[in-house]
């Protein structure tokens, strides 16, 4: 990675940073302006969750499988970490429309939190790319990738970007 692509994800990150931190505070509660808590890679914060669409991006460059995938791929459920992650998924369309309706993007970041969180427990867990059986590989990497979309444009609506690289 050259010194002007890390420049490019090093702004990416500070100004989604600042925009996150912003966003993710219910509008009528106060917040302390920290940099070191927004420009955090742990806890509820932007880079916490551009470093979890980064890492799923990793995943699919080294899998040398082309993304998105298509979407009759099947997805079997077979760990506690992979259902959990689906779940977390599935709700994706109603958080947005509560987070519009209610004037509370703060809602919107809860979520994909949980999302994130829910993504690096199931990374934990359940072997992606070593996988023996292709079958799970394929479910799996199917996971990663509604994961991926769903970081993406959640953090798209909040108006920050999500590098494929960090």
């Amino acid at each position: 990675m050259g010194g002007e692509q890390r420049h490019k994800i090093a702004k990416t990150i500070g100004i989604g940073a600042v925009k996150y931190a912003d966003l993710s505070t219910e509008r009528t509660k106060d917040y302390v302006f920290d940099w070191e808590r927004m420009l955090s890679f742990d806890g509820n914060t932007s880079p916490y969750l551009q470093y979890a669409h980064a890492r799923i991006c990793s995943i699919f460059r080294r899998s040398q499988i082309i993304r998105p995938l298509p979407r009759e791929t099947d997805i079997s459920l077979g760990h506690a970490e992979e259902a959990l992650l689906a779940r977390r998924l599935i709700n994706f369309s109603a958080m947005v429309d509560e987070s519009l309706s209610t004037y509370s993007p703060h809602r919107l970041c809860t979520y994909l939190h949980s999302v994130a969180s829910a993504f690096a427990s199931f990374y934990e867990n359940c072997p992606v790319l070593s996988s023996e059986d292709d079958g799970i590989r394929m479910s799996r990497l199917a996971l990663c990738d509604l994961t991926a979309r769903t970081l993406s444009t959640g953090l798209d609506l909040l108006g920050i970007e999500s590098p494929e690289q960090m």
